[in-house]
């Protein structure tokens, strides 16, 4: 290696020689350049033994890089999400190009009927990201490896919220809105472990009623209006669009309720641990075309209405504009501490009704990094929103406390 004077500590010797014939090509140089060839052009020198001195060649194109021309190559991802118009998120980052913006191809998996079927294909590694919420309970307590990383729907703000939950009655159950008690006996139209099941738990709790007040029918959601228009069930509970075709289609059907603040409402974003360990710059730019598509949507609900329409084959248009106007009040992608406190009501609510036998620690299932790396860096994607307030906010290492969560969390 060579060394500079600074590493010696004196100057390397220079021959005698080498001095003189400097000189003399110094002094040369100096000739030539005094010289009035007449013109600007280079000074022709000849090669003392009348060689010819060959150009340097053009540099060949084979030394610049193959691809500096070519745009980056897009990482292939593949995504799934459940029947609501909630989770309308997703198709619209994809129609409206914003997952390519961040550098992904992603692949949508057609809707999945319930959050356990896109469990299902989250575990099968058919998907890498799926959109889910209760049903995630009873994977991560069956030892899946699921993280939450962003929410498609819920409230950072506050926990009671379910505006894009409604129940429906068929005409003649003797069934008053007003009294929730009015619902004993009858046949209730839920899905079994998903967001559906527990709206009705919540509303039951807040008239002293429980599950076995009732007579619950697990059903898929597509097929609550025929079961309520054929006599299958008397009631049924569901997520947007599906209370909003019931009540066009069942002549005679009629709202029980519409939101109420019986929930805390839940949905995530997830994907398996490993997948978000060995990807984090895939989900980041994920999470934030997502973040993209919600801003949009919340700014745009009529435009996001027909994406309603287009991936909700038979979906009328006017169905989707009026169950966007729910959606919007829950298109809410930020995390705080009302979102870890959520989860952890929900869970101690399906333990205390027995429904599970026990819970776990929502701190070993938040991934929260992501979301507030894109909150800080795109704050603009947000700032419609209503202010999350300061004791709920959380950083990366936050680890959740239900007694404080639930003192910085309005209801």
């Amino acid at each position: 290696m060579t060394k500079s004077i600074a590493e010696t500590g004196r100057p390397a010797a220079v021959p005698r020689w080498f001095l003189i014939v400097a000189f003399l090509s110094a002094l040369a140089l100096l000739v030539a350049a005094c010289g009035d060839n007449g013109d600007d052009d280079e000074v022709a020198v000849d090669d003392p033994d009348d060689e010819e001195i060959d150009e340097p060649d053009e540099p060949d194109d084979a030394d610049e890089p193959d691809n500096a021309d070519e745009p980056e190559e897009l990482i292939e991802v593949s995504a799934g999400f459940v029947s609501g118009v909630d989770q309308m998120g997703l198709p619209a980052a994809l129609d409206l190009g914003f997952f390519e913006d961040q550098g992904l191809d992603v692949e949508i998996v057609s809707p999945f009927p319930t959050g356990v079927d896109a469990l299902n294909a989250l575990e099968a590694g058919e998907v890498d990201f799926t959109q889910v919420g209760t049903p995630s309970f009873g994977a991560i307590l069956e030892g899946m490896d699921v993280v939450y990383l962003g929410n498609y729907s819920g409230s950072a703000v506050q926990t009671g919220i379910d505006e894009t939950m409604a129940m429906v009655a068929a005409e003649g159950t003797d069934i008053d809105p007003d009294d929730f008690t009015t619902l004993e006996g009858q046949r209730i139209g839920v899905s079994i472990g998903s967001i559906n099941h527990l709206y009705v738990l919540g509303a039951l709790e807040s008239v002293g009623m429980g599950p076995d007040d009732v007579e619950l029918v697990n059903l898929p959601p597509p097929e609550m209006p025929v079961s309520l228009e054929t006599g299958s069930v008397d009631v049924i509970s569901i997520w947007d669009p599906w209370p909003i075709i019931a009540l066009n289609d069942v002549e005679g059907s009629f709202e029980v309720s519409r939101g109420g603040g019986y929930l805390a409402y839940i949905g995530y974003i997830v994907a398996l641990g490993d997948f978000v360990e060995e990807n984090p710059d895939v989900v980041e730019r994920f999470l934030t075309a997502r973040a993209e598509a919600d801003a949009w949507v919340r700014e745009n609900p009529e435009d996001a209405a027909e994406i309603v329409v287009r991936w909700f084959p038979g979906t009328e248009q006017e169905v989707a504009e009026e169950a966007m106007q729910y959606n919007i009040r829950q298109a809410d992608p930020r995390m705080s501490a009302c979102n870890y406190l959520a989860a952890h009501m929900n869970l101690e609510l399906l333990r205390d009704l027995e429904t599970i036998d026990e819970i776990y620690d929502v701190n070993d299932v938040f991934v929260p990094e992501h979301i507030l790396n894109i909150m800080e860096e795109r704050p603009e994607l947000m700032d419609d929103l209503d202010d999350i307030p300061e004791e709920a906010q959380i950083g990366p290492d936050y680890t959740f406390d239900p007694d404080e969560a639930a003192e910085a969390c309005p209801e």
